[in-house]
């Protein structure tokens, strides 16, 4: 029997979507879940020291998020809001989603601030139900890293479950510790939980850290349109797996535990195409959903996920479905906080 949209559907109260992250970093609460035996218990994440061995590849995705939230202005004083998505063919040309952008018309300039404005160039139509129409949009600007100026002017893309209005703060809490490499419009949130603190005890257990960078994109905030799981169309992300990443995978001793679904995903993507985890750059539309089996990672630690999403299928894939809604009930039950920052949950082999 084939699974269905509307089978990965679960009751979430309101008041369990967290709205702001604790202010000690490693004291969420953790779902311990053990996909052989199938034991369920209650943790907390700085705990998580006690599940990790010596030998064991700890794999992080250092991408960074960049504020791509900006407000411009029309001639006529109208706001208008600009989600930058990524850069367009190597230039200051952006992909972008909009608000408030009907009336905008092809060539019209929208001011930021005296040294920043944003031409409209073209709309781009979707291709299927699956995608939301794009804007290519070109930043004015100079003398400056571009980045430094979204900076400046730009606000956190806070995911649409979080309804207060992004903060300066956001521009640090919602970005981890270890996070490097620019380039995501929304964090890799199981890595939140870390403090410098704790990666630094990790190591000393003998742990190895290895990195990936996954560039995450518009996809982590599209829901599934289509009950017929087989009928969706995955987003494409960007990932660069490093040599040193490959190597400590290949020679480990230890179990690949992975910090999240986007390593998940870009370690299965790299292993489904050459066998084996290769360092690579490269791109990836895997959609994971049971009864694919997945054989890259032995451990993952992941935040709990939107009811119906792509998200909740794949670390159903990993640890069954039956068993991660048995999860899910209980979080419920217990009160964790859900979604980007909320708790988490250790998947144990």
């Amino acid at each position: 029997m084939k699974l269905k949209t509307s089978d990965f559907d679960y009751n979430l109260p309101q008041e369990l979507i967290a709205q702001s992250p604790l202010a000690d970093r490693e004291s969420c609460k953790m779902l311990y879940l053990n996909r052989t035996t199938g034991q369920i218990k209650d943790e907390h994440f700085y705990n998580i020291l006690d599940y990790l061995n010596k030998d064991d590849v700890l794999v992080l995705n250092d991408t960074k998020v960049y504020p791509a939230r900006i407000i411009a202005k029309r001639q006529t004083g109208a706001e208008v809001e600009v989600f930058l998505l990524n850069p367009y063919d190597n230039s200051n040309k952006w992909e972008a989603l909009t608000k408030n952008f009907k009336r905008v018309k092809q060539g019209e300039i929208l001011d930021v601030s005296s040294d920043f404005k944003i031409k409209l160039i073209e709309k781009k139509e979707a291709n299927n139900e699956n995608e939301i129409p794009k804007y290519i949009v070109e930043l004015i600007y100079e003398n400056e890293n571009v980045y430094d100026l979204l900076n400046k002017y730009g606000s956190v893309p806070l995911p649409p479950y979080i309804t207060r209005n992004a903060t300066e703060d956001d521009k640090e809490t919602y970005q981890t510790v270890f996070a490097k490499n620019i380039g995501s419009v929304a964090c890799p949130t199981a890595g939140l939980h870390f403090s410098e603190d704790l990666l630094e005890k990790i190591r000393l257990k003998g742990v190895k850290i290895a990195y990936i960078t996954l560039n995450v994109g518009l996809g982590t905030f599209m829901p599934v349109k289509v009950d017929n799981i087989e009928e969706h169309t995955m987003h494409y992300e960007s990932f660069v797996i490093p040599e040193e990443t490959q190597d400590l995978i290949e020679n480990k001793k230890g179990s690949v535990v992975a910090v999240g679904t986007t390593v998940l995903r870009c370690l299965e993507a790299t292993y489904q195409k050459y066998g084996k985890i290769k360092a690579c750059s490269d791109k990836t539309n895997i959609f994971i959903y049971p009864p694919y089996k997945i054989k890259s990672i032995d451990k993952l630690i992941t935040n709990f996920h939107l009811p119906k999403s792509t998200l909740i299928m794949l670390v159903s894939a990993f640890a069954g479905k039956d068993l991660i809604f048995e999860a899910y009930g209980r979080a419920v039950a217990e009160k964790y906080r859900f979604f980007s920052y909320g708790d988490c949950m250790f998947i144990d082999k």
